[in-house]
């Protein structure tokens, strides 16, 4: 088994792949790629059991053959390589030795046939859409998605398709996003949950990508296809929570304020806070806005007073300042509306501006207790 194939675009594509390896895998298979010759066509494939991506690089070769690399060493070795054409020879002594203009480089390789298959999809039913506004969905939700083991629906990005939208939400119970689009639909109702790994690579592939994304799915699993990478993962499993019942629908309290100025008057009240709570207080009258900290137990205390537009009785609403902030900072627009209806009740952050035709944005925001 012999190809050649050019350093950098080896590199470019191995490091996209490389993010699916765990530092600390149950099998030793799993710390390599699954290097896939056919003719003049390479797949290379890693994989952590739970997901599974694979592209499909241009090589020169007229050979066939499958066998596992290891992809530290191999992306440490690419690493240090300026672009040249790199061959790769597979020696009888189960070593396989890289060719570069200035050395040789052997590196022990393991039998292709132990690398876990991929699952196949049994009857997927499938989506289209454009890979910038699914990266997109994915940013704007996945840092709202919680962290708790014992809840593992909430750990992911619940994604609701149907014929009239594409939905994506995320909440840890604490705060939750709604990302949705109307100018994007499915063919068919589905819902699914998925994990937040596989989404981070996807992200970080697909910002700004032109390019269709086909996203196939089943009860167990999901698969997304794009240009010449296929990726793959099981689904979390469960049902997801009745995020709609959360969202308060009368809200008569509507302040609207400049996003950044918001922003760091929250960043710079809640250094104040009490470093356990991160509590800060909301006191709107009239036009005015008045956000405070107070840490008791150190004498800290810090007040700010913001103008702003709202419609409104008088109010005082206590938030997690770092749940805000987040909020605040993952927005992209310059005004942002907070409805609320009752201090006891979650507030409703939306951007006023800066949003595509059919695209909607709505975060929701637990309040906190505060002490009188």
């Amino acid at each position: 088994m012999k190809f050649i194939v050019s350093s950098t675009y080896l590199l470019k594509q191995l490091q996209v792949l490389g993010g699916v390896i765990n530092n600390s895998n149950t099998l030793p298979i799993l710390d390599n790629f699954l290097f896939d010759l056919k003719q003049n066509e390479l797949t290379v494939s890693a994989s952590d059991l739970e997901t599974t991506m694979s592209s499909v690089l241009n090589v020169d070769s007229d050979n066939e053959g499958t066998i596992a690399v290891p992809a530290k060493l191999l992306l440490e070795t690419l690493k240090t390589f300026p672009e040249q054409p790199l061959t790769f020879v597979v020696e009888d002594n189960h070593t396989v030795e890289i060719s570069s203009n200035h050395g040789k480089y052997a590196l022990a390789y393991a039998d292709g046939a132990e690398f876990p298959k991929a699952v196949e999809l049994a009857n997927p039913s499938s989506t289209t859409i454009m890979g910038d506004i699914l990266a997109t969905a994915i940013d704007k939700t996945i840092f709202a998605a919680g962290n708790d083991d014992l809840r593992p629906v909430m750990s992911g990005v619940f994604f609701q398709f149907s014929t009239e939208s594409l939905t994506f939400v995320a909440t840890d119970a604490h705060k939750l996003v709604k990302y949705q689009r109307t100018d994007v639909t499915a063919s068919q109702v589905a819902e699914f949950i998925m994990p937040k790994k596989p989404l981070n690579l996807l992200k970080g592939i697909l910002g700004g990508s032109e390019s269709d994304v086909v996203i196939e799915y089943n009860d167990s699993n999901a698969k997304f296809s794009f240009e010449n990478t296929e990726l793959i993962c099981r689904l979390i499993d469960g049902k997801y929570p009745n995020y709609e019942a959360v969202i308060p629908k009368e809200n008569p309290n509507q302040l609207s304020i400049s996003r950044t100025q918001f922003l760091s008057s929250v960043k710079r009240v809640a250094i104040f806070s009490n470093k356990t709570t991160h509590q800060i207080r909301l006191k709107i009258a009239g036009a005015e806005l008045n956000i405070s900290a107070e840490d008791i137990d150190y004498s800290n205390k810090a007040e700010e007073r913001l103008t702003c537009s709202y419609q409104g009785d008088d109010m005082q609403i206590g938030f997690n300042s770092r749940f805000l902030t987040e909020m605040l900072n993952n927005l992209g627009s310059d005004d942002v509306s907070l409805e609320m209806s009752l201090p006891n009740r979650a507030g409703i952050l939306t951007p006023i501006d800066g949003l595509d035709e059919g695209e909607s944005v709505t975060m929701l925001v637990m309040p906190v207790m505060l002490n009188s």
